[in-house]
């Protein structure tokens, strides 16, 4: 899942970045409100987490321009402003939910991935089916076969972006941003290296046909019928 995080103070970025990648998450950060809205308008996000109070822009006014210009990206406030007043506004200029600071970081992941949830039906679907793969995006878990696959985050944010364009090759560079993060370097091999290891687990230990193709020279596709 990709998620974009307005956040104006550098330490609270770098903790949410962190923490919210441990989690799965492919996360975007901006600093200012005019960044934020720069990405949301050029990317498309699973989820947006926006501090109310950041420079340039506030979070309030990003979010009227989002549905004012029909970007539907769910979005969670996260400030420290705790007035009645303030949520109600939020709601009202087309918020999704509001999490006042200090919070707990599983209660954060929650509300990340309920808001996810609810989103599906304008876009993905809670479980994906590739051939005799099933993928269940609210639990986090991976069957072939019946068997459950042990993945790591990356391995399974791979698996999930291949699954959502399932018959479709995607180049390293679309997978890069997809998993990493937009600013992710693509002429490493790390692209390769955990494509390799989801291989060793999605396709070695099964006598069925391999659903991970390589495409030599564009990138890679997950599709149960390909030759």
């Amino acid at each position: 899942m990709r998620i974009l995080v307005a956040e104006d103070e550098a330490k609270a970025r770098r903790y949410l970045a962190r923490g919210l990648g441990e989690q799965g998450f492919s996360v975007a950060l901006a600093e200012d409100g005019h960044s934020a809205l720069t990405l949301l308008r050029e990317h498309a996000f699973d989820v947006a987490v926006l501090d109310v109070m950041l420079p340039g822009r506030d979070g309030w006014t990003i979010v009227q321009t989002m549905r004012a210009e029909a970007i539907r990206t769910p979005v969670l406030f996260l400030t420290a402003r705790d007035h009645v007043e303030d949520r109600v506004r939020g709601f009202e200029l087309g918020g999704n939910d509001y999490l006042v600071k200090p919070f707990a970081f599983a209660e954060l992941v929650a509300r990340l991935r309920n808001l996810v949830r609810h989103a599906e039906p304008d876009g993905h679907v809670a479980t994906l089916q590739v051939g005799e793969l099933s993928i269940d995006s609210l639990r986090h878990q991976v069957a072939r076969c019946g068997q459950l696959l042990q993945l790591t985050p990356k391995e399974y944010a791979l698996l999930l972006l291949l699954a959502r364009h399932r018959g479709r090759v995607l180049s390293r560079t679309l997978i890069a941003e997809g998993v990493w993060g937009i600013c992710f370097d693509a002429q490493t091999n790390v692209v390769d290296v955990v494509v390799r290891r989801l291989r060793t687990k999605l396709d070695v230990p099964f006598d069925s046909a391999p659903l991970l193709h390589t495409v030599r020279g564009v990138g890679y596709m997950l599709d149960a019928d390909a030759d």
